[in-house]
C-alpha cells in the first residue's frame, strides 16, 4: 500500500514532470536570439500576458506568507494585498507599463536599465539600476526556497527536511529557466495561474464543508480570535495598511520579471485589457487564500516550527492527495516568480553589465548562454542563503518590496517630465536606496525623545519617507542641473504611437 508520504511527494513531483513538459515544448518554439528568450519577440497576447504576470507576482509571499500573518493576525491583509494593491498596480501597469510598452517598442529596449541608460546617455545609470535591481532580486528568489522549504515541511509533518525541499525547487527552476525562455515560462505560468485558482479555491470548499460549514467556522473564530471579527486590530493599523500597500505595489512595478512584462505585449490593446482585468484575477486568489490562514487560527490549528499554516490545515481537514495538490499549486506559485525572477537577472546581468563593460560585441548566442550560467549561479547562492532563515517569509519579502519601491518614483518622473537630467536621477535612485539600506542594516538609535533609523516617522514606515526622498531629490535636483549633451531628451517622447 502506497504511503501517505509517498502519495504526496508523487502529486507534487508530477506537476513538476507536467510543467517541465510545457517548457521543453516551448524550447522547440524558440529562436535563439536574445529578445525572443528574453522578451517572447515581443509576442504575448492577453490572456498569457495576465496570467504570466498574475502567476510571476503571487509567490510563496501569497501562498504562504499570506496565510500565515492572517493566522496570526487576522484577515484584514486582504484589504493591503487582494484589494489596495489590486487597484493600485493596476493603475500603475497603466502609468509606467503602457509608456514603457511604447517607448520599447519604438526603440527595443529589453530592461529597464537598457532604457533609462540611453534615455540619459549614461551606461553607470544603466548599471546602476541593474545593480540595485540584482540587490532586491535576491532576497526575493530566496524567498521563494524558503517558502518552498517551509511547505515541504509541513505537508509532510517534518518527514522531509527543510532543506530538501528548497534544493528540489532550486534544480526544478534552474533546470527550466536554461531550457525554457521566456516563452516557456508564459506559456507555463498560464497553466500554474489557471491551476491555482482552481485548487485554491476548491480548498476552500473543501475546508468549509469538513469543518461544519460557513457558520460552524465564524462561530469559532468569535469564540477563539474575536478581534479578528473587527477592522482595526492588531497590527493592522491604518498606517500599516496604506504604507504596505503603496510600497507593495510601487516595487512591484520595479521587480524585474514585473517590469519586463511591460514589454511583451504585442499590441496596445492586449496591454490595456490586461490590467483592466488585474484587479478582478487578484482578488479571485488573495481571498480564499487568506480566508484558510484566518480559519485555521478560529479551528486552534497548531503549526510546528519551521512550518507553514497551509499545508499543516489542509493535513487536518483535506485527503492527503488533495492536501498534497494544493501544496503542488503553491510550488507551482513559488516557482513562476522564481523561473522568472532569474530569467529577468539574467537578463539585466547580461545586457546592462556584462555586454556594456565586459564585452561589447558579444554575439546573442553568447549573451544567452552566459544568461545560462548566470541563472545556475545565482539560484546556487540564494538557496545557500535560504538556509540560514534571516526572517519570516513576510518580512522578507517586505524588505525586498520597500527596496524596488524606492526606484519607482525617479523612474515615473524620467517618464513624464522631459527636464530631468541624468544628475537628478543618479541623486533620486542613490539617494534613497541609500537613506533605505540605512533603515534595514543599522540599529535604531535613540537619540533624546528622537528615534533615528527606526520602523516609522510620524507612524509611517521609513520605506514611504524613502520614495517621497526619491522623488524630491530627482525633481529637486533636476531642476537646478542642466541636462548633459549626450541625454536624449525627446527619446520618452518623439516617435511613439500605439499600434
Amino acid at each position: 500500500m502506497v504511503s501517505a508520504l509517498g502519495i504526496q511527494l508523487g502529486v507534487v513531483g508530477a506537476y513538476l514532470v507536467v510543467a517541465l513538459a510545457v517548457g521543453l515544448l516551448a524550447y522547440r518554439l524558440t529562436s535563439r536570439d536574445a529578445e525572443d528568450y528574453y522578451l517572447a519577440g515581443r509576442s504575448i497576447g492577453t490572456v498569457v500576458l495576465l496570467f504570466t504576470t498574475f502567476a510571476t507576482l503571487l509567490s510563496a509571499f501569497t501562498f504562504f506568507g499570506g496565510p500565515d500573518l492572517a493566522y496570526r493576525a487576522g484577515p484584514e491583509w486582504i484589504l493591503v494585498m487582494g484589494v489596495m494593491d489590486g487597484v493600485l498596480f493596476a493603475i500603475l501597469w497603466y502609468v509606467v507599463g503602457y509608456k514603457q510598452w511604447l517607448v520599447g517598442r519604438a526603440h527595443g529596449y529589453v530592461t529597464l536599465g537598457e532604457m533609462l541608460g540611453d534615455r540619459f546617455g549614461s551606461t553607470r545609470l544603466r548599471a546602476v539600476v541593474a545593480g540595485i535591481s540584482l540587490f532586491w532580486l535576491f532576497p526575493y528568489v530566496m524567498l521563494q526556497q524558503m517558502g518552498a522549504g517551509e511547505a515541504i515541511v509541513g505537508l509532510t509533518n517534518g518527514m522531509v527536511p527543510y532543506w530538501a525541499g528548497a534544493a528540489g525547487i532550486t534544480v526544478f527552476m534552474i533546470a527550466y529557466v536554461v531550457i525554457a525562455g521566456l516563452r516557456g515560462v508564459a506559456w507555463t505560468d498560464t497553466l500554474q495561474g489557471l491551476f491555482m485558482l482552481g485548487v485554491v479555491w476548491l480548498a476552500v470548499g473543501w475546508v468549509a464543508t469538513a469543518a461544519g460549514g460557513p457558520t460552524a467556522l465564524s462561530n469559532a473564530l468569535a469564540t477563539n480570535n474575536p478581534e479578528f471579527l473587527s477592522l482595526g486590530g492588531g497590527v493592522y493599523s491604518p498606517q500599516f495598511i496604506i504604507s504596505s500597500a503603496v510600497t507593495i505595489a510601487f516595487g512591484v512595478a520595479m521587480f524585474p520579471q514585473i517590469n519586463q512584462r511591460f514589454f511583451v505585449a504585442k499590441s496596445s490593446a492586449v496591454l490595456k485589457r490586461s490590467f483592466a482585468l488585474w484587479p478582478v484575477l487578484v482578488v479571485l486568489l488573495f481571498v480564499p487564500a487568506f480566508i484558510l490562514g484566518t480559519w485555521a487560527a478560529g479551528l486552534g490549528i497548531s503549526v510546528p516550527e519551521g512550518a507553514n499554516v497551509l499545508p499543516v490545515l489542509l493535513n487536518e481537514y483535506t485527503p492527503v492527495w488533495f492536501a498534497a495538490l494544493v501544496i503542488a499549486g503553491a510550488m507551482a506559485a513559488m516557482m513562476s516568480s522564481s523561473d522568472s525572477m532569474l530569467l529577468s537577472g539574467s537578463s539585466y546581468f547580461t545586457r546592462d553589465l556584462y555586454r556594456p563593460f565586459v564585452n561589447p560585441d558579444a554575439s546573442e548566442a553568447r549573451e544567452a548562454w552566459l544568461a545560462r550560467i548566470g541563472v545556475a549561479l545565482f539560484a546556487t547562492l540564494t538557496f545557500v542563503a535560504s538556509l540560514f532563515r534571516p526572517g519570516t517569509l513576510v518580512s522578507v519579502g517586505d524588505t525586498a518590496f520597500g527596496g524596488f519601491a524606492q526606484m519607482a518614483l525617479p523612474v515615473i518622473v524620467a517618464l513624464y517630465w522631459a527636464r530631468t537630467t541624468r544628475t537628478g536621477m543618479f541623486a533620486g535612485v542613490l539617494g534613497s536606496q541609500a537613506f533605505y539600506l540605512a533603515h534595514v542594516f543599522v540599529p535604531a538609535i535613540e537619540v533624546g525623545s528622537m528615534t533615528l533609523f527606526g520602523a516609522t516617522y510620524l507612524t509611517w514606515d521609513y520605506a514611504l519617507w524613502g520614495m517621497a526622498l526619491s522623488a524630491v531629490l530627482t525633481v529637486g535636483v533636476s531642476a537646478m542641473t542642466a541636462a548633459a549633451p549626450e541625454e536624449n531628451q525627446s527619446r520618452f517622447t518623439d516617435g511613439l504611437r500605439a499600434d
